[in-house]
């Protein structure tokens, strides 16, 4: 009988759990499960309201339903889920790995982008004319980021309208003081063994000042990935999978 449970992977915006496909590929392990956030590549259930606590009781409940606690990884919005549940239930976990614990940095600042999606009136003029764009110019919108092929069209396919209103109600919840409060609960993160990733050309999250510094108060690893930016998963598959391995394999 296995003494943990699988690895289980959590995507974030504007995303589906395709963006994980190229890492899943270089991993040596048989025992992996992609988790896709509601609004984020599955259906927004009727009276699910995504906000950061939501989305961190969807993910425990997830969870309670493995025998063994389980890897959790995060990337993105993912990772702040990751961590919040880190924070709050670390029993259902053997070890977390988040490329987000910027987030949780008390002087991160929220990229232009999300400050937008934040403001009423012009994130949704912006969602809707991200998600009801064709397909092609999301493809491309994909591509302009730094998401290679054919990554880039397999999460365009999956962005629609659910996804615009989720990003909305979910930026709205984490406003620069929610995140501050969470933050506050680091150090129970330190429970089980972490993992803070940082892609050196990453500035979405934070910076590596703070990420070490989230890092710190809630005792984890960090593993700086070279070259790479914040969708380092698709930029260099398999480095990020040497990191994911070789701190796998340090876990008792």
């Amino acid at each position: 009988m296995s003494p943990h449970g699988p690895a289980l992977f959590v995507h974030g915006n504007p995303e589906t759990s395709a963006v994980w496909g190229p890492l899943l590929g270089q991993l040596d392990r048989d025992d992996v499960v992609c988790l896709s956030p509601p609004g984020f590549g599955a259906p927004l259930p009727r009276g699910f309201d995504p906000t950061m606590t939501a989305y961190r009781d969807w993910l425990i409940a997830r969870l309670e339903a493995f025998r063994h606690p389980v890897d959790l990884v995060g990337h993105d919005w993912g990772g702040g889920h990751v961590l919040n549940v880190a924070m709050a239930r670390p029993d259902l976990i053997r070890s977390w790995i988040s490329d987000a614990a910027g987030l949780l940095d008390p002087e991160y600042e929220w990229h232009p982008l999300a400050r937008i999606w934040q403001t009423p009136g012009d994130g949704e003029q912006l969602v809707e004319k991200m998600f009801t764009a064709p397909l092609e110019q999301r493809i491309t919108a994909m591509l302009d980021l730094g998401i290679a092929s054919p990554v880039a069209e397999r999460l365009a396919a999956g962005q629609d309208e659910q996804m615009g209103r989720a990003i909305l109600a979910l930026y709205r919840s984490a406003d620069k003081p929610a995140l501050a409060a969470a933050g506050r609960h680091l150090s129970t993160a330190a429970a089980r063994p972490g993992l803070v990733i940082s892609p050196t050309d990453d500035d979405t999250t934070g910076s590596e000042q703070s990420r070490r510094r989230v890092a710190k108060l809630a005792g984890a690893e960090v593993a700086v990935l070279a070259g790479v930016g914040h969708w380092w998963m698709v930029q260099d598959a398999l480095q990020g999978a040497r990191a994911l391995t070789e701190f796998w394999s340090r876990l008792s």
